[in-house]
This record gives structure tokens, C-alpha cells and sequence, in this order.
């Protein structure tokens, strides 16, 4: 599936479980080089950045909820950013890009249409998907309270499991996000370094990483009050295991 958006000076196109015909389409007529047009026929299990006359090309990785509630998943999305292009690549739906689309092609992300340009674009994007990352953990953040609260009412037992899943899926979360650090700089140096949106584009950049700088830093403050919780709970547990045995 082939989702166009034109605007000043370029294109953002999206392609969502994209065949062999459609990946080879769209790198025909962006001059995309072979070997990133081989990376994007695919998934790609690993975070990558490279480049090629023509453009640059990252492939991220994003935590998410799996089918099961408790479960988290990491759904790829690739980006090929060229001089008056975006393509992005992904093998299955992924809300925040889905509901961007839903926004532009509703005309009410931005006061006037005319004014989105490629670099803004790009930094939209990664706002999109960072802030679904944040409610990602905010979300799972929001099972401790009942997992604290069944903590101190008595049900120390029944929590071990609970924050152990807790403290796994902030585990995951939290890797995924740093696996992001080095490619994702790269590929913004990368794309400084043409020139081809300017010298604002440097303050741009910055505020991309500072958005998943800031992810980080949240998933690690939930990581630390989950595993907190965690330690509590064992000594909750071993107290009562020595009243029962004092009994």
C-alpha cells in the first residue's frame, strides 16, 4: 500500500507492507541506489544507517504493545530522506505514522499547508513516534499503582509475577530506545552535512535527539521506581514468610 503526501518543495510517501513491484517503483523514480533499495524489500532485525549519493537511509526499531496485553514488540520503520523526499517503509501498521496521515490528509496538522517543508516534516515524523513511545511507557507505568496497591494490602505473592512482567517489558523498552542513539546521530549528521535544508536544520536535528534523549530518561525513572517496588515487595514477602514460621 502507497500513501503520497505533496507538498512545498517535495513528497513524503509511505509504504506499508510494500511488494517487491512497489519498493522497486518508488526507488526508480527517487534515483534511490540498489543497496538501500535492497535493505527496505525486507525487515531488517538490527538499527542502521547508511548512505548513498542520492540519499540517507535509517532503520529504527519502536517499542509497542503486542497483541497480548503486558507484551511489548518492536515494529521497524525505515526512512529514506533524499533533498525533496521522504519515504518511509514499514511491515505493519504503525499508529502514530497512521495517525499522521489521518491528520494531513484531514489538512489540520499544520495552519497553512504550503508551509511544510521536507526537514520539518522529518522532524514531525520523529515527534509522532516518540510521543507514542512515551505513552507506550506511561501506559505501562500505570500498572504499578495497582501493583503497589495489592503490594501493601497483603498480596505480596500474587505481585512478585506482576512487576517482574513490569520491570521485563521496561527492560525491552528501554534497550530499544538506546539501540536508537548512534544511528539515528549519524543519519542526522548525514543529512546536515548535505546542506540541503539549510543551516536551521542543525537546531532541528538537535531537537530530535533531545526528544528520544527525553523518552530515555522516562523509561528509566518508571524502570527505577518498577524495580524499587520490586526489592520492596521481596522483603514484604520474606517478613511474612518469618511471621508464618515464628507462628
Amino acid at each position: 500500500m502507497i500513501f503520497r503526501h505533496e507538498y512545498r518543495g517535495g513528497v513524503w510517501v509511505d509504504l506499508e507492507q510494500p511488494s517487491e513491484e512497489e519498493v522497486r517503483h518508488i526507488a526508480e523514480e527517487f534515483s534511490i541506489g540498489k543497496h538501500i533499495e535492497r535493505e527496505i524489500l525486507s525487515p531488517t532485525p538490527a538499527t542502521l544507517a547508511d548512505a548513498d549519493a542520492g540519499a540517507a537511509l535509517l532503520i529504527l526499531h519502536f517499542p509497542a504493545h503486542g497483541a497480548k496485553d503486558g507484551d511489548t514488540e518492536n515494529q521497524e520503520v525505515d526512512f529514506i530522506v533524499g533533498d525533496r523526499f521522504i519515504v518511509t517503509v514499514r511491515y505493519e501498521v504503525v499508529a502514530p505514522l497512521y495517525h499522521l496521515k489521518k491528520l494531513l490528509e484531514a489538512r489540520t496538522l499544520v495552519a497553512a499547508q504550503d508551509s511544510l517543508t521536507i526537514d520539518v516534516l522529518l522532524e514531525i515524523l520523529f515527534a509522532h513516534l516518540y510521543t507514542s513511545v512515551r505513552d507506550h511507557t506511561n501506559h505501562i507505568a500505570s500498572r504499578l499503582e495497582s501493583i503497589e496497591q495489592d503490594m501493601f494490602d497483603g498480596r505480596e505473592r500474587l505481585t512478585v509475577r506482576a512487576v517482574s512482567n513490569v520491570n521485563r517489558e521496561f527492560l525491552h523498552t528501554e534497550a530499544a530506545v538506546a539501540n536508537q542513539e548512534e544511528p539515528l546521530g549519524r543519519f542526522l549528521k548525514e543529512l546536515a552535512a548535505r546542506g540541503s535544508f539549510g543551516a536551521s536544520f542543525a537546531e532541528r536535528a538537535e531537537r530530535i535527539l533531545a526528544k528520544r534523549a527525553q523518552v530515555a530518561r522516562v523509561i528509566a525513572t518508571h524502570r527505577a521506581v518498577a524495580a524499587e517496588l520490586r526489592e520492596t515487595n521481596s522483603v514484604l514477602l520474606e517478613t511474612r514468610q518469618n511471621e508464618i514460621m515464628k507462628t
